[in-house]
């Protein structure tokens, strides 16, 4: 039964005075009904049901917009968000989420979107806007970056360099994905977000220190490394990426690392620590002991954590220590299959 079958069928049944128990509902049962919804273009739907379900979709505090559909084009897209946003009006928001790969001329209504939610004092922002084959980025700007409601963030494929002072005095998780941040990017983050306790950084590029001293930040994960878009001559990347995180609880080490070294400065005060990267290399062949050399350099900072895991994708580096000698501390904890 289609969705006009549907509606019919339900009025029918409203018209003969038949009870409808579901509308008759209060609206905080009817909100949580419409909230496990898939999307906001679901929920908005539900406004043809009857006068009674109309407005409810406007009281949500979560919305999301996924452009997955290949044959949904982008004008289509941008216009039901635009007509979304317009007729919820500026309500308080918790979540605002956004998944595009066709970002290519999105650029000024993606903006739009984000004051929207801004005006809205959003708290949860989930931005993921990329092209399907260019390699466009979102470009972050002062007044996204400048905003007190914001708890989390979780953002994909932006661009922080030269983006200037930050203030995010309620943040306390930060998620970004293919971004592209310079050392003082990280800075600032880290200076304007006074209350940050999770940092994680997945597949980004353009830093070469992580100079964490804050007391809040407690976790810390870096799943990955690219090497940067604008970086032609790959055969001498040899970039170093530090970290000084003295205070932080929990220290993660994930993926492909196009890095020669990442190297512990000081995290005196872990008590778990994950191991499980690669440093595969389009440019090295033979260099197995610098992996060796940077995974026994972990494991010798690493010797006063409660546990270290380390996983398979670090296992060669380990069976060559082994194999040598090498003296593995009562903490590691080997994690293959």
């Amino acid at each position: 039964m289609d969705a006009k079958a549907k509606r019919m069928k339900f009025q029918e049944t409203v018209g003969k005075g038949e009870e409808d128990r579901i509308s008759v509902l209060p609206d905080s049962l009817l909100l949580e009904i419409i909230s496990r919804l898939p999307s906001t273009k679901s929920a908005v739907r539900t406004g043809i049901l009857s006068k009674r379900w109309k407005h409810i979709w406007t009281l949500l505090p979560t919305l999301s917009f996924y452009h997955k559909d290949e044959n949904l084009k982008w004008s289509e897209f941008v216009s039901m968000v635009n007509k979304t946003l317009t007729r919820r009006g500026i309500l308080k928001l918790k979540k605002f989420k956004v998944y595009t790969k066709h970002y290519y001329g999105l650029e000024s209504h993606v903006k739009n979107w984000i004051r929207y939610a801004i005006r809205c004092n959003i708290e949860k922002l989930g931005l993921s806007i990329r092209h399907l084959y260019l390699k466009c980025k979102f470009v972050v700007d002062k007044l996204f970056c400048n905003n007190s409601s914001f708890t989390d963030l979780n953002l994909d494929s932006c661009i922080f360099n030269s983006i200037g002072a930050i203030s995010w005095k309620n943040l306390g998780s930060l998620f970004i994905s293919n971004g592209k941040l310079d050392d003082d990017s990280i800075e600032n983050i880290l200076s304007g977000s006074p209350l940050l306790e999770t940092l994680e950084l997945y597949d980004c590029c353009g830093y070469s220190r992580l100079d964490i001293t804050s007391k809040t930040v407690k976790n810390l994960l870096l799943d990955g490394y690219i090497v940067p878009e604008d970086y032609n001559d790959a055969g001498n990347f040899t970039n170093i990426v530090t970290i000084n995180a003295p205070n932080i609880l929990s220290l993660t080490i994930h993926g492909e690392l196009l890095l020669w070294k990442v190297l512990l400065v000081n995290v005196s005060s872990l008590i778990e620590a994950n191991l499980d990267y690669t440093r595969t290399r389009q440019y090295e062949t033979s260099l197995y002991e610098v992996d060796e050399d940077m995974l026994k350099g972990f494991i010798l900072n690493l010797r006063h954590v409660k546990e270290l895991k380390i996983g398979e994708l670090c296992s060669k580096g380990f069976f060559h220590l082994r194999a040598k000698g090498f003296i593995f501390p009562s903490n590691v904890k080997l994690m293959v299959d």
